[in-house]
């Protein structure tokens, strides 16, 4: 067998091994047998919104460790291939390990991704939130432009996006807004999404047809359910607020205050939810969306580099790091100032096409 080739095949083997160490493979694969245990009692589903979580839980577990699981035998095949090799003087062996290696590299690159959607939180929902940063009339149509290509990518996922709450611009676009997005590794893939955005276009708003340059904020969350890890004293720290909701929705909107603010005074951040068409709901989603916060905030401390992650942090306008530029004249193309990512077509990226740039920042982040 030819010594390449035996070291390709062999390095291959070793970057499935690596793999698994690093998804903590055996103990993912114990919790699933506990969760298959709690599963079969007879009281499982007396706790519906539990239940729900914990059949959430298992199906994001079995979608992590299905690929791993392949491609540990497809690596086992490839040893034994490697072995056979050594004694075929016919060279078949050969060909067939030169076959074999192109799919377990691609198997093995999707999977290594993985390794960057790690954190628990990672496979659940997200919330987020877009903000207009400076640029007037201008700013508030981009954010609604990125509302618009997040809602679209979630809906080409197959996701749900869920706008609980949105504040219109003067005379044009949004000044904020908040997502709910629910799907596998929701908040996985668009965690990357955090930070400060820029377009670079002729403006539709300026009669003189000049270039303007204008800024919108993204911060997204995990959402915990009702188990997250933090703990709130709301009759304390939080202030809450209760004002009547705007938008479309009928006489209902005009007759009752049913949207909800919420305060936490330690850290002055401030969450609002006015979707749902009751207060208790509302008052719900609020909570949950503040414990999402607040524990990304605890989690970023820990992390040397918040303020680069977080637009939220930043300034967003001129003199505020940008994490992805927008151009639309006069040339047209989107590049990512983190994974160094280019493509040429800002509109396809802007009508929700970004899973070339979500992939790339997970990449970029494991080599951080």
């Amino acid at each position: 067998m030819e010594k390449e080739l035996r070291l390709a095949a062999e390095a291959l083997c070793k970057r499935i091994v690596q793999l698994k160490d690093s998804l903590d493979y055996d103990v993912r694969l114990n919790r699933v047998a506990e969760i298959e245990s709690l599963m079969s009692a007879p009281n499982f589903w007396d706790n519906a919104d539990k239940a729900q979580g914990t059949v959430a839980e298992l199906r994001a577990a079995n979608s992590f460790l299905k690929p791993v699981k392949g491609l540990m035998q497809r690596g086992d095949d490839l040893e034994a291939m490697v072995e056979l090799a050594d004694e075929d003087d016919s060279g078949e062996a050969e060909e067939e390990i030169r076959g074999m290696m192109p799919d377990i590299e691609k198997e093995l690159d999707a999977a290594e991704l993985q390794t960057a959607m790690a954190a628990p939180e990672d496979a659940g929902n997200a919330f987020m939130t877009i903000q207009a940063g400076e640029g007037g009339t201008e700013s508030a149509d981009f954010a609604s432009m990125l509302m618009r290509m997040y809602i679209r990518w979630a809906v080409e996922r197959g996701f749900e996006a869920e706008v609980l709450d949105q504040s219109d611009g003067e005379e044009a676009g949004i000044r904020n807004a908040t997502l709910h997005i629910k799907g596998d590794y929701a908040f996985g893939l668009l965690k990357g999404e955090t930070g400060n955005h820029r377009l670079i276009r002729v403006s539709p708003f300026d009669s003189a047809g000049r270039r303007h340059t204008s800024f919108a904020a993204v911060d997204v969350t995990p959402d915990l359910g009702d188990d997250a890890p933090i703990e709130i004293d709301f009759a304390q720290d939080v202030r809450e607020d209760v004002f009547r909701s705007s938008g479309a929705g009928g006489q209902h909107v005009n007759k009752t205050s049913s949207a909800i603010r919420l305060t936490h005074l330690p850290t002055n951040v401030v969450v609002q939810c006015q979707n749902e068409r009751s207060q208790h709901q509302n008052r719900a989603a609020a909570r949950k969306m503040l414990a999402a916060k607040l524990y990304q905030m605890q989690q970023e401390k820990k992390e040397a580099d918040v303020a680069a992650r977080r637009g939220a942090k930043c300034k967003i306008g001129f003199g505020g790091q940008t994490i992805r530029n927008y151009v639309l004249q006069p040339e047209q193309f989107v590049k990512d100032t983190r994974s160094e990512l280019k493509t040429n077509n800002p509109f396809e990226v802007l009508d929700g096409k970004l899973d070339e740039f979500i992939e790339a920042f997970l990449r970029w982040s494991l080599v951080q």
